[in-house]
């Protein structure tokens, strides 16, 4: 029984760590375009 629990909790936070990554990345894409835009208007 306590295998079970491992294995959910372990997913859990490797499914924790992919949606704390992606947000990351959505973090610098935003940031990315929004250096492009100030550079086109200099």
């Amino acid at each position: 029984m306590r295998h079970i629990y491992a294995l959910v909790i372990g997913g859990l936070l490797l499914t924790a760590l992919a949606a704390c990554n992606t947000v990351q990345g959505v973090g610098r894409d935003i940031e990315s375009v929004g250096r492009a835009g100030r550079d086109v208007m200099h």
